[in-house]
């Protein structure tokens, strides 16, 4: 079987000017789904004002009015706005940290314009732009063939077919958004965007896929709707109990809101979409990318970190350091004089290069080149792509009459392989290419072929090819390489090093980078050899895979994760976008990734810098650690709201309507931003990175954390109902009452939002840390009080009292002890963990 394929003629090309860029963008519009701008806002506030929260209060603003009392109404009219500006802030806030993120995430293709190839976000492609793709891109607009250099298309993700399209003739064959390049390199000229692509008519563009939940969001959703359901029961049981005994359906409807209002942790979601979004904001600045900031919050469950080598271990440039003359049988240093068997080694080297090399090592090659000749390179007539185990690739050029040239470069062992060596020949070569490979070096093998023209094989390894020689290419480890893999070592997390080199290189580099265990490999074929259970034993052992291919890496990464660890993958081409998908945290390259690379992942290293990921995983668990204090303080000072409505009714005390709805609100206008943005403000514990990776099969609250937020809960409120309580006894009035729990109440949040800050630090020792937001939160929770206590008009709207010395100090004390306990029991755990 031959295949007879020619590079299509050119013509110059000079693609739009910016006049024509701006008409065309003005007639067809950005490339794009139907934003959502025009409606965003009002779809926002319709989120707001249908959330459970906000129909209790216009429930209860209306009551207030329909009974008269115009004041509180009118009250709870404006705190109902004020929670819906709150959330409003704090979504916008949020949003706006995702679509920055969105923007740095926007992939780029290049397109040529007045005469320059130019790079632009895909979104700013028009109709009748000439795009050029390559190798791994994504077609981003709906086109038409130019010209084609050995081009095929993946259409599956519209036509469900499998087998890559060969696109070969010129203004005839369409290539349509969504589809990915899968060999070769193209122009094409655009000439649908946005909606009016076949993906666009169709509704399945990939933002458009709803991005599974982490475990994490799917406990708190349960937990949330839980207490919605407990909510509604409560609210049904005050209702029907407080009317029972009155006979009153207002005052027990009141009631009845009040109660649900206090049960509803709705600040719980609100808190965990603030983290996520601004935790992965803050990523940024550490060189991190998130393309999907749920990934933040398993970052720090993080186990096992399978890498690459090239360009993430290793420094990105590579150097052309010796040859090995397959004719003289002899190595040869770059820089001394080359024989004419060594310079054409060089020659078939660089012919079987990119013409544009953007690869680290055919750069090298290229480098190399130059210094040694300075004649162009001809156009490629043919290009077979980089394929097979161990891989290879090779390129055709024509001669005009006679023979082709056909240079093939690879893996040594597959071109001693296709040239046919003799068992002696193929014995010296594999030796020193192993000689070179443990002194760390990249070795690849090139070949050369002459091929009657026009007629080639089917499969490259059909060349009837001669061995030229090996380049030994030096690619040291970056300057933190080895401080990198310590820290994650410290940090409780494995590593792996999966690469395409041999074994014998990636030893070399293991070594000089402390590895641990680097004399145990296993090569690409031995792990597709080994049956499941034997390979999940054996990954547990091995840390270098060497000679690895996509199907063997993804099997490898299935087998870590069925062992049930916790995988954060790192590549940068189109071979590595099986694993980075299957992977838990898939991780991009953002300078040298391929475009298939980067959608696959979830985050993308921006400057290529493994560093970046112990950055990544610290901000992660910091996190988490946060949010399991935000929750935890949710529910601790909720419980105490809750008894201090319900307890009264239930057991018949004189005063059981003392809370109402807008003393409920005062409280949430607290609880809301102190757990969402004092909370998410803190900074990391010190140690945290030498702890052990959390499980991620973990719930968020063990039984012994959720028992001591519960139990600080249940003491603040036997404080707050004994205040409650002894003051009733002492037959002081309804308003003195409420004024004494209530500012129990409020002192109360605040010692639990001091004692909240470390389940493991003193309140005293939390005080150096530097979070300006969480004072911020307390004086103003402060300020609030006062002022409902000295403002007279403010005092009368809330039903409030003033308060003698002597009865402030009673709930300053009351509040103090009952918070403050927590102390001696942080300073035991500290004491017995010793």
């Amino acid at each position: 079987m031959t295949v007879s394929r020619l590079k299509a003629k050119s013509t110059p090309l000079v693609g739009l000017t910016s006049h024509e860029v701006d008409e065309a963008r003005r007639r067809f519009g950005r490339n794009e789904a139907a934003s959502a701008a025009t409606t965003s806002l009002v779809k926002l506030v319709a989120e707001v004002v249908s959330e459970p929260m906000f129909i209790l209060l216009a429930v209860a603003s209306l009551l207030y009015v329909l009974l008269g009392q115009w004041q509180e109404g009118l009250v709870l009219g404006l705190a109902m706005l004020l929670v819906a500006g709150i959330s409003l802030l704090q979504t916008v806030r949020s949003n706006r940290a995702l679509q920055a993120l969105r923007a740095l995430s926007q992939p780029q293709v290049s397109v040529l314009r007045n005469g320059t190839l130019l790079p632009v976000a895909t979104e700013d492609v028009v109709v009748g732009d000439l795009i050029w793709l390559s190798e791994g891109q994504t077609v981003p607009a709906d086109g038409i063939l130019v010209n084609a250099n050995d081009c095929s298309v993946d259409e599956a993700i519209l036509t469900g077919e499998s087998v890559p399209v060969a696109k070969t003739v010129p203004e005839s064959d369409r290539f349509l958004a969504g589809t990915m390049l899968t060999s070769g390199s193209a122009y094409v000229r655009v000439t649908s965007v946005g909606e009016q692509t076949e993906l666009g008519k169709l509704g399945r563009s990939l933002q458009s896929i709803e991005v599974e939940k982490t475990p994490l969001q799917r406990q708190i959703n349960r937990f949330v709707q839980r207490m919605a359901w407990a909510g509604f029961g409560a609210f049904a049981l005050v209702w029907g109990i407080n009317f029972a005994h009155s006979g009153n359906w207002t005052t027990s409807l009141l009631l009845g809101l009040t109660i649900a209002m206090s049960v509803l942790p709705e600040e719980i979601p609100v808190a965990f979409s603030s983290f996520m979004a601004l935790g992965a904001a803050r990523m940024i600045r550490l060189g991190v990318l998130t393309r999907q900031p749920q990934t933040v919050e398993s970052l720090g469950s993080a186990t096992v970190i399978c890498t690459d080598k090239t360009g993430t271990i290793t420094q990105e440039g590579m150097t052309v350091i010796a040859l090995y003359d397959g004719i003289a049988h002899e190595l040869v240093p770059l820089n001394g004089n080359l024989s004419d068997s060594a310079k054409d080694l060089l020659v078939f080297a660089r012919w079987a290069s990119e013409p544009t090399p953007f690869d680290p090592m055919e750069r090298a090659i290229e480098s190399a080149y130059n210094t040694h000749f300075t004649a162009e390179i001809a156009p490629i007539q043919y290009e077979y792509p980089l394929e097979g185990t161990p891989p290879m690739m090779t390129h055709v050029y024509a001669s005009g009459v006679g023979l082709v040239r056909v240079a093939g470069k690879g893996a040594i062992e597959r071109i001693v392989r296709v040239c046919h060596l003799s068992e002696a020949d193929a014995a010296e070569v594999l030796e020193q290419a192993t000689s070179l490979a443990r002194q760390g070096y990249r070795v690849l093998g090139v070949s050369g072929s002459a091929w009657p023209n026009p007629d080639f094989p089917a499969d490259q390894d059909g060349f009837s090819w001669v061995f030229k020689g090996m380049i030994a290419l030096e690619n040291p480890p970056k300057n933190n390489a080895r401080a990198v893999l310590d820290q994650f070592r410290q940090a409780g997390i494995a590593v792996k090093m999966i690469t395409g080199d041999s074994p014998e290189t990636a030893r070399a580099i293991a070594r000089q980078v402390a590895l641990p265990n680097a004399g145990h490999f296993l090569t690409g074929e031995q792990v597709m050899a080994l049956p499941e259970a034997d390979l999940q034993a054996e990954v547990k052992r091995v840390t270098i895979f060497a000679r690895m291919f996509p199907e063997a890496k993804l099997k490898v990464i299935r087998a870590l994760k069925a062992d049930g660890e916790v995988v954060a993958m790192t590549g940068d081409g189109v071979n590595d976008a099986l694993a980075l998908k299957a992977a838990h945290i898939g991780v991009a390259m953002g300078q040298r990734g391929t475009e298939v690379a980067k959608q696959a992942a979830a985050l993308i290293l921006v400057d290529d810098d493994l560093g970046g990921m112990v950055s990544a995983i610290a901000q992660g668990r910091r996190i988490y650690q946060n949010l399991k204090r935000a929750v935890g303080y949710i529910v601790s000072i909720h419980i105490p709201i809750i008894l201090t409505v319900t307890v009264p009714l239930l057991f018949g005390w004189r005063y059981i309507n003392l809370f109402s709805p807008i003393h409920v609100i005062f409280l949430e206008l607290v609880m809301g931003p102190t757990c969402s943005i004092a909370f998410e403000n803190e900074p990391a514990e010190s140690g945290l990175m030498q702890r052990p990776p959390r499980r991620f099969t973990d719930t968020f609250f063990t039984a012994s954390e959720l028992g001591l937020n519960v139990l600080q809960g249940i003491v603040i409120a036997g404080v707050v109902l004994d205040v409650y309580h002894q003051t009733m006894l002492a037959g002081e009035a309804i308003d003195k009452v409420r004024t004494m729990a209530f500012v129990t109440l409020v002192l109360s949040n605040t010692w639990l939002t001091l004692v909240s800050r470390s389940n493991r630090e003193s309140v005293v020792s939390t005080f150096r840390r530097p979070n300006s937001m969480f004072w911020l939160m307390l004086i103003l929770t402060l300020v609030m009080l006062i002022s409902t206590l000295v403002v007279p008009s403010v005092r009368s709207v809330v039903q409030f009292t003033e308060l003698t010395e002597s009865e402030m100090l009673r709930c300053f004390y009351g509040s103090f002890f009952g918070v403050l306990w927590i102390e001696g029991y942080k300073y035991w755990k500290r004491k017995s963990t010793l």
